[in-house]
Order: structure tokens, then C-alpha cells, then sequence
């Protein structure tokens, strides 16, 4: 249902740190009405252009703290990603994407945070990857979006 809505308009865009560009970075919203804890938010599909973007060159930013890792959200079991605050995802590139349309797959793999699955407790030490296979929560799909850049 939130799938479609995942990325927002007009965050999509080079990603600089000390006048340098490292990447690109785009900002999405939680695909569930209940928000989730971040430490399952387990990671992105991410696809530009037909080149897919893996989980060692994505970091994740929320709640106005800097960039972390997967790795690092998991140690966040208190901290809240609530459905209607923007987070961003940041891919590493050097010298970023070049300005105009891009074609860009996403799919947010969030592990479940009510109910059990007998997959549950083998996720928790081997996490699905976003985009092969189960994994994604609610949704198991990658949506596709238009968007440009333009700085």
C-alpha cells in the first residue's frame, strides 16, 4: 500500500561532503502506518539506470542523527522511525549521478515488528538481502520511479 510512495519528490539528488561528491542520496518514508523501530530497518534495494546499489555502499539517516550503516541500526532498538518523518538513504559513487531523468528501482526491506514467523530468529543473525527474495515486510515488490537530478 506505502510502496508507491516510498521515495519522496524532489530528494533525489548528488550527495557532498566537504564540496566533494561522494554519491547520491534520496529521501523515503517508512512503508508501514505504525512507523517501525530502526533497528529493523534491514536495508534498501537500490537500482539506478539498470546499476544496483548494494547494502556496503548504502548508509541510512533518520531522526536528524548522521548517517549509519545497517550494521549500526541494529544496535537502535529504542529509537523510532515514525510513518511521517523523512529518512534518507545515501549510496556511495564517486563523483555522484550525472544531472537529469534517472530511472530509479526501490524496494525497503523491514523486518517484522508484531506477530512471529518461523523465519524470525534465522533473520535476526542471517538478514534477508532487500530485492532477492522475502524479507521486504509488507511488500515484496520493487517499485519503479522517474526522477531528475539536478545539482
Amino acid at each position: 500500500m506505502y510502496d508507491s510512495f516510498l521515495i519522496q519528490e524532489g530528494t533525489f539528488q548528488n550527495d557532498y561532503v566537504d564540496g566533494k561528491c561522494v554519491g547520491f542520496k534520496f529521501g523515503v518514508k517508512v512503508a508501514d502506518y505504525r512507523g517501525a523501530f530502526v533497528s529493523l530497518v534491514n536495508g534498501y534495494y537500490v537500482e539506478v539506470d539498470g546499476v544496483e546499489y548494494p547494502l556496503d555502499v548504502q548508509t541510512f539517516e533518520v531522526n536528524g542523527k548522521a548517517p549509519r550503516t545497517y550494521e549500526e541500526l541494529k544496535t537502535a532498538v529504542w529509537e523510532h522511525w515514525d510513518c511521517t518523518d523523512l529518512a534518507y538513504v545515501h549510496c556511495a559513487k564517486e563523483g555522484g549521478l550525472e544531472k537529469g531523468m534517472h530511472h530509479i528501482g526501490l524496494q525497503q526491506s523491514l523486518l517484522s515488528h508484531y506477530g512471529y514467523a518461523e523465519h524470525d530468529e534465522e533473520w535476526v543473525t542471517n538478514p534477508p538481502i532487500p530485492g532477492h527474495g522475502e524479507g521486504a515486510g509488507k511488500f515484496t515488490k520493487t517499485c519503479f520511479f522517474d526522477m531528475e537530478i539536478t545539482n
